[in-house]
């Protein structure tokens, strides 16, 4: 059997997808989160084989827990069931230790031959998205920058983004600056709206 824990904050598509995989006499699912904080913890208590995760969730994304979830559970394989096919979220998928990235709009078999192939050991990218992630190349946004866009999405004052980063208020402005001429935006909600747009945050 391969052991499969979902992970999507949506409740209606976990359930479906969860019931989807059941119909399959090779797939058990073993767990289902709807948080990114809460996927390491059921995969160490239930030692899935293959983690199929949203990308985006509350708290920490898929892409940032697959990185931690390869960390501390090798032997489970990832792979990012999103809406979203952005080349960013593709390459940060890949780069985190993904073997496998699928949108959640393509047919259910795909889904399911793909956690067969993940779990046999091997890597499974839709290729248009594979070429425009290689075309669209990488991120020019440095952690730091993300960092500061993302809370810079949620609103507040310079001197506000900068207590919830652990930063100075110069170093918050330099980052936001940095990041509005990275993305050839005006304004740091353009050049947030512009970076989660391609994937980059």
């Amino acid at each position: 059997m391969i052991r499969v824990l979902l992970a999507d904050d949506q409740a209606l598509v976990r359930g479906a997808l969860a019931a989807m995989l059941a119909l399959e006499p090779d797939i058990e699912v073993v767990a289902q989160v709807g948080s990114g904080e809460e996927v390491v913890e059921a995969a160490r208590r239930t030692v899935p084989d293959v983690a199929l995760l949203d990308v985006q969730m509350p708290g920490r994304d898929g892409l940032e827990v697959t990185a931690d979830l390869r960390a501390a559970l090798p032997s489970c394989r990832v792979v990012i069931c999103t809406t979203f096919g952005r080349p960013g979220y593709f390459a940060r998928a890949m780069e985190n230790g993904a073997s496998g990235f699928v949108v959640k709009d393509a047919p259910p078999e795909h889904l399911v031959d793909t956690v067969r192939r993940v779990h046999a050991g091997l890597r499974v990218v839709d290729p248009a998205l594979a070429a425009e992630s290689l075309a669209s190349g990488s991120s020019p946004l440095t952690a730091r920058e993300r960092d500061v866009l993302r809370a810079a999405r949620q609103g507040g004052t310079v001197a506000e983004i900068a207590r919830s980063l652990h930063l100075s208020a110069g170093t918050v402005r330099n980052h936001l600056s940095a990041a509005i001429g990275k993305t050839g935006a005006g304004t740091r909600a353009e050049a947030a709206l512009i970076a989660e747009e391609h994937g980059w945050l």
